[in-house]
C-alpha cells in the first residue's frame, strides 16, 4: 500500500466544505440551462480559466455569482447528492457541509426548498452509501447581526435536523465578536457552533472568537501560526481547526504548500484537520488536499492518521460514531505498516 492508496482508504471526516462552492463547472452550466439563467462565461473552459484568484474577495465575487444557478429544491438536492457521492468515493465517513441560505432567500427562493433539497439528499446518501452527513447552516459576516438572528428563527422547524451553525464570508474588516448575540442565541437553542476565523484575518480575530463566542470549532485558523502564545492556547484547549491548504494556496494566503503551517501546527499538538473548502475552485477534494500536503510537507502515515483522527474528534457526530471512526483510523494505520512490513519481507526473500 503506497501513500496515495493509504490516503484513499483512510477513514476521514470532511468538516469544511461549502455546498455553493462544490459546483463543478459542468453542473453549474447544467443548472443554468435548466433554470434559464445566462452566465457571463461563454463555455465551461472559460469558467475554469476564471479560477485564478488574487484573494478571498476576488474568489467570493465568482462564488456568489455561481449561486444564481440554484433555484429549485431539485437544484439543492442534486448538488448535495453529487458532493456526497464524491465524498463517499474518497473514503469520507462523515461530512458536515455549509450552505448560507441568505444568498438564496434574498432572491425569493423559499427556505423550504433549500432545507428540503439538502436534507433530502443527506438522507438518501446515507441510505445508498452509508455516509453520515449533516448540514451546518452558515450566515454571512458582511451582513447584519439582525439578519443572522432572523436565520436562526427561520430554521426553527428543522432544528432537530441541523448539525450546527456557522459563519463565513469576507473576513478582513468583519471581526467575529460583533456576532456574539447570534452565537449566544444559537448555543441557547442547543446548536453546535463554528466560525470562520484566521483565514485572511489576523490572529487577533481567532483570539476574539475564543474570547467572545461560545464555539465548538474554528474554520481555517491558519494565521495563528505566527502567534506563539495563541498556538499554545489552541493546543491546550484542543480547539478543532478545519484547515483548507489548497484553498489557502489558491487564495494567495501562502506562496507554496511547502511553507504552509499545517505540519508546524500538527507537531505543536493543535487539533488541526484537512478539508477542501470549495473543491472545484481550488483544485481538489479532501484526498487531493491530503496528498498535496503529504508531498509538500513530507507528512508521515502517522501524521495523516492524526489529521484524520482530528477530523472525527472535531466533528458534530454522536460520540459513539466518533469513537468507531477513531478506532478505524488506528486500524488502518496498523494495517498499512503490517502490509508494508510483509511486502519488505517478501522482497527480501
Amino acid at each position: 500500500m503506497n501513500i496515495e492508496q493509504f490516503i484513499q482508504r483512510l477513514p476521514k471526516a470532511e468538516l469544511h466544505m461549502h455546498l455553493e462552492g462544490s459546483l463543478e463547472p459542468e453542473m453549474l452550466f447544467s443548472l443554468a440551462e435548466r433554470n434559464g439563467i445566462s452566465l457571463r462565461w461563454p463555455s465551461i473552459e472559460a469558467l475554469r480559466a476564471a479560477y485564478e484568484f488574487a484573494n478571498l474577495e476576488d474568489f467570493l465575487a465568482l462564488y456568489f455569482e455561481g449561486c444564481r444557478v440554484f433555484v429549485t429544491e431539485q437544484d439543492f438536492y442534486d448538488v448535495t447528492a453529487a458532493y456526497l457521492t464524491k465524498a463517499s468515493e474518497q473514503g469520507v465517513w462523515r461530512a458536515e457541509i455549509f450552505l448560507g441560505p441568505q444568498s438564496f432567500t434574498e432572491r425569493g427562493i423559499p427556505l423550504e426548498a433549500i432545507m428540503g433539497g439538502i436534507l433530502g439528499a443527506i438522507k438518501d446518501a446515507h441510505s445508498t452509501t452509508g455516509i453520515s452527513a449533516g448540514y451546518v447552516v452558515s450566515v454571512h459576516r458582511h451582513r447584519s447581526v439582525e439578519d443572522a438572528l432572523q436565520v436562526l428563527d427561520a430554521i426553527a422547524p428543522w432544528a432537530e435536523q441541523v448539525a450546527g451553525i456557522g459563519m463565513g464570508g469576507p473576513e478582513v474588516g468583519y471581526p467575529p465578536g460583533r456576532f456574539r448575540p447570534f452565537y449566544l442565541k444559537a448555543k441557547a437553542l442547543g446548536y453546535k457552533t463554528t466560525v470562520h476565523a484566521g483565514e485572511e484575518g489576523p490572529p487577533a480575530y481567532i483570539r476574539e472568537a475564543l474570547d467572545m463566542l461560545p464555539i465548538d470549532r474554528i474554520d481555517h485558523g491558519v494565521t495563528a501560526h505566527g502567534d506563539e502564545e495563541l498556538m499554545d492556547r489552541l493546543a491546550a484547549n484542543q480547539m478543532p481547526l478545519t484547515v483548507c491548504p489548497l484553498s489557502n494556496l489558491r487564495l494567495k494566503g501562502f506562496p507554496s504548500l511547502e511553507v504552509h503551517p499545517l505540519k508546524k501546527m500538527l507537531d505543536r499538538g493543535l487539533r488541526v484537520s484537512v478539508h477542501s473548502d470549495d473543491p472545484p475552485y481550488f483544485g481538489g477534494y479532501v484526498n487531493e488536499n491530503l496528498l498535496a500536503c503529504s508531498k509538500a510537507l513530507n507528512l508521515s502515515p502517522e501524521d495523516l492518521a492524526a489529521l484524520a483522527r482530528n477530523s472525527f474528534l472535531g466533528s458534530f457526530a454522536p460520540p459513539e460514531e466518533i469513537q468507531r471512526a477513531v478506532v478505524a483510523v488506528n486500524h488502518h494505520l496498523d494495517t498499512f505498516w503490517a502490509s508494508n512490513q510483509s511486502h519488505r519481507l517478501v522482497g527480501t526473500d
